[in-house]
């Protein structure tokens, strides 16, 4: 059976793109979901001075073999001032010294929610812009605004164009896997 990792880009204990990462990954049917916390991943902030004193942690090992071990990668990104949260960079720059292919290629769907009406598209449009580069496997993107005007726990993305649009990326994205 295909399995993915999937996360929301923020160390918030009520992230609602952990939410939005978490609902989209359990859409997709016959597939193992293993849904990552980054606070289990908290590490000294990045530095070249840090690497070479202490080399890199084993929480960027970890993580990286989460990566590995994965068919895919389903991220949420939090948009903090226009950029990626301060704990996923951290997280992202340790691990990209491991190796050159962060991503190993794998299929990637990136998503990215907020309470306000952009959702988050300025962090979404960097890491797309971003990870294409990187790892020519990115399936898709897709910003929900307003969350708490789009989104219930129980019934999910209210929006029905929205709905639409990120369940043709989710069948794309198990196709890619």
């Amino acid at each position: 059976m295909k399995n993915i990792i999937a996360f929301g880009a923020s160390n918030s204990k009520h992230s609602i793109n952990k939410q939005f990462a978490t609902y989209a990954a359990n859409q997709l049917t016959g597939i193992d979901v293993e849904i990552l916390d980054l606070n289990d991943f908290e590490m000294p902030i990045y530095s070249i001075d840090r690497e070479k004193e202490s080399g890199i942690p084993q929480l960027a090992h970890d993580f990286k073999a989460k990566i590995k071990d994965s068919d895919g990668i389903l991220i949420s990104f939090a948009e903090h001032n226009g950029a990626y949260s301060a704990a996923y960079k951290n997280i992202y720059d340790w691990v990209s010294r491991i190796e050159q292919n962060t991503w190993e290629d794998k299929p990637m769907l990136l998503l990215s929610t907020s309470p306000g009406g952009r959702g988050g598209k300025g962090v979404l449009e960097i890491a797309y812009n971003s990870y294409s580069f990187a790892n020519k496997n990115i399936v898709g993107k897709l910003s929900l605004p307003g969350f708490s005007q789009n989104f219930d726990a129980d019934q999910g993305i209210k929006d029905e164009s929205l709905h639409k649009e990120l369940t043709n990326l989710l069948s794309e994205f198990k196709d890619k896997l």
